[in-house]
């Protein structure tokens, strides 16, 4: 069974007026990784200067929209010319706080989970997966890629060690509170959560709830609108 841990809750997706915190709205730090995907794909074809105009192109946003979202860190830019991508990119990594690998554990070994740490050691740069967790006999002690599957037991224990502030929580819904109030009790600060239920968190514990099936439901409608156009 997953430790129970926490006993007071906030659910709370964004907290932008915390003290020391600049106020920034969400939706511009939603950009910014998809502004890094750009500029990753553009230095890897030896791409030195891009305008808002080319960026606008690249990523469906609006030139203007692109240049308020990164005013909100800094003048990145040159007028006439564009941006360095070399330049814009590290100033990214640094807002975002990917200029060091963030470590992150994944929470539940399943076929989610064993997906999403096989995802993030193969594709993401950016980030460090330390370990998997979960509680059942046949896949603690298993291995994905080079990750090893630990007992839950053993969190703390290695979110400590490792400086852990991010964790992916993919367990069954029965288990998601549970497996969170744990994740949040072990000193991570961030829960991505790909379990079909949204979770609570303590203070201080940043959540997104990603319910995959809820996304794919909202998406037929726009599927069903475009098939009611064709009669």
């Amino acid at each position: 069974m997953w430790e129970r841990g926490v006993a007071m809750y906030r659910t709370r997706l964004d907290r932008e007026n915390e003290p020391g915190v600049k106020k920034v709205s969400r939706s511009v730090i939603r950009r910014l990784p998809v502004y890094l995907r750009v500029l990753d794909n553009l230095i890897g074809n030896d791409v030195e200067v891009i305008s808002s105009r080319e960026l606008s192109e690249r990523t469906g946003f609006t030139a203007e929209q692109i240049r308020k979202d990164l005013a909100h860190f800094g003048a990145f830019g040159t007028k006439g010319t564009g941006y360095n991508t070399e330049a814009l990119r590290s100033e990214i990594l640094k807002i975002i706080g990917l200029h060091e690998k963030t470590a992150v554990i994944v929470v539940g070994a399943g076929h989610l989970g064993t997906a999403l740490t096989r995802y993030n050691v193969n594709k993401n740069p950016y980030t460090h997966v330390v370990a998997a967790f979960d509680t059942s006999p046949e896949v603690v002690g298993d291995k994905i890629l080079d990750v090893e599957v630990l007992h839950v037991s053993e969190m703390e224990e290695v979110v400590s060690k490792h400086n852990v502030r991010v964790a992916i929580l993919a367990v069954p819904s029965e288990h998601a509170q549970a497996a969170a109030d744990q994740v949040a009790g072990s000193g991570v600060k961030v829960i991505f959560n790909f379990a079909p239920l949204w979770v609570r968190a303590p203070d201080g514990v940043f959540v997104h709830n990603a319910d995959l099936s809820v996304e794919l439901q909202s998406l037929i409608y726009y599927a069903t609108k475009e098939r009611e156009k064709a009669h």
